[in-house]
């Protein structure tokens, strides 16, 4: 009689031990409702327990091996674990953040210097709709000195905690802002998606401002080559921003090259390219609709513009270098399919100079607002247009259409910016109603939907590989790796309220 072994069943007239769940091998036959337990199906706001449904997750593999049948799929166990921790997030409410960054929000390495020697840490920085700068040290060494605000975080969700432990994962110390004339439009750091690591620190961040009625935008650098003093005092930024060029009109949004030499910028009037060590403008794009989102590709040959009347057009910015916006060639593109169909012969057609791609330009239904260049998958980008969408297309068959469509969204005229985590496995975007949600990039999936601000969550900063430095029992640890390997999962969220941290693992 063959030894019974736990979870197995023995076959005599095979000879050999099967699983008692799961499918059995060589049938075709996917598992049925006795077999392996399937995650919960219900909405993305109420599900089992993280640990209750990692528990069953573990149960099955140890039983089936990897990969998994969960819910008649086939898949892996760490994007099952993944996705299981992503629709259950953990979110944080910084207080004394209001208004600070409405407008932009980026993540950067630094390096400072206090009174015990050099350190590396990381920093925020944040611009307002009101025109501030905001510059925050992530982590314990600005909590030493009395001089700037200490941001004391808030757990705001889930609200009931379901006896899990829910220790503060950042620390916030904001210095005093700094004041542009006009709102902080854009944030940028060079070479964030880039599949290359390098271990040289960044030179400098780029920074732009959208201008008003009396001036037009401006471009400026804030130099981060060299470390900085702390306490961080308002008169140390100022020393550190650069102005890179100023321009009679308004700029939108922005994008830095991978090495840093140069910036492209939307504007009302265009795209244009500046570069940023000498301030030459040369336009790259001339049109009468707005460039709302723009994005570089891995090359930084081309760059994707998002327009206000919902069109993506593809824009060749080499060899541009001086080149005056008369000498650009003029093309016909023909609108989009909702423009078409209100019957206006005017609007058949828009004209666009510069050296684009007519082939490669797809339509979202309405305004685009924000573009995301895949840095792992270097042929596709998502984008969001006004009316709720957000698309992944495939920039070699873009005339094709979107790949995949991710449903739930909310926006009808603001311009909300979409994030991706690091391993571009998850894609996160505020809606008009407030609400922040979370979708699996590859399925399309949604993991997650819930409100914890009053207020749209405009802009996201999803956490890089940079790991957090943090003091444990007097030494120097890093936050965010596990076995000093795998990344923290998680984004910062800013809002008028505020700035908000989730973290999903």
């Amino acid at each position: 009689m063959p030894q019974e072994l736990p979870g197995f069943y023995f076959d005599a007239e095979k000879n050999r031990y099967f699983p008692i769940k799961g499918p059995i091998p060589g049938s075709k036959s996917k598992p049925s409702s006795s077999g392996a337990s399937p995650i919960s199906s219900s909405t993305p706001t109420q599900c089992r327990p993280v640990l209750s449904r990692t528990s069953i997750l573990l149960e099955t593999r140890e039983l089936n091996g990897n990969p998994l049948w969960l819910k008649h799929a086939k898949c892996k166990f760490q994007d099952e674990f993944l996705k299981i921790h992503a629709s259950r997030p953990q979110v944080w409410a910084f207080h004394k953040t209001d208004k600070m960054a409405d407008g932009a929000l980026e993540q950067m390495r630094l390096r400072i210097t206090t009174p015990e020697g050099q350190t590396a840490t990381v920093g925020l920085l944040a611009g307002g709709r009101n025109g501030s700068l905001s510059f925050c040290e992530v982590g314990k060494v600005g909590q030493h000195f009395d001089y700037g605000v200490k941001c004391m975080p808030e757990h705001v969700w889930p609200l009931k905690r379901e006896h899990e432990e829910c220790k503060v994962p950042v620390h916030l110390w904001r210095s005093p802002t700094v004041q542009f004339s006009s709102d902080v439009s854009c944030i940028k750091m060079p070479g964030k998606r880039s599949i290359t690591v390098d271990g040289d620190p960044i030179q400098h961040a780029l920074i732009t401002t959208l201008g008003s009625e009396g001036s037009g935008g401006s471009v400026h650098t804030l130099n981060l080559a060299e470390p900085f003093d702390f306490p961080l005092r308002t008169s140390i930024i100022r020393q550190r921003l650069h102005d890179v060029a100023s321009l009679h009109c308004t700029i939108w949004t922005a994008d830095c090259s991978f090495n840093g030499s140069q910036a492209i910028i939307g504007t009302n009037l265009g795209a244009a390219l500046v570069n940023l060590e000498n301030g030459v403008v040369s336009w790259v794009c001339r049109g009468k609709s707005d460039v709302l989102a723009l994005q570089f590709d891995q090359s930084g040959n081309l760059a994707l513009c998002g327009f206000r009347n919902g069109a993506i057009v593809t824009v060749d910015v080499r060899e541009n270098q001086g080149v005056s916006s008369s000498k650009l060639i003029s093309h016909q593109i023909p609108s989009s399919p909702s423009e078409r169909l209100r019957g206006h012969s005017q609007k058949q057609w828009f004209k666009l100079s510069g050296k684009i791609y007519p082939t490669d330009t797809t339509y979202m239904p309405k305004s685009i607002c924000s573009l995301v260049s895949l840095r792992l998958y270097d042929q596709y980008f998502l984008a969001s247009s006004m009316d709720g969408s957000i698309n992944l297309y495939d920039h070699r068959q873009i005339k094709k259409g979107p790949v995949q469509s991710y449903e739930g969204h909310v926006n009808s005229h603001t311009r909300t910016q979409l994030g991706t985590d690091p391993s571009e496995k998850f894609l996160l975007s505020g809606g008009e109603d407030c609400y922040m949600r979370l979708w699996k990039i590859k399925s399309g999936k949604l993991l997650f939907e819930d409100k914890f601000s009053t207020s749209v969550p405009l802009v996201t900063c999803c956490q890089s590989t940079e790991r957090y430095p943090i003091e444990v029992d007097g030494r120097q640890n890093y936050m965010g790796y596990s076995h000093g390997q795998h990344e923290s999962w998680g984004s910062w969220l800013g809002s008028r309220d505020g700035l908000y941290y989730a973290q999903w693992y």
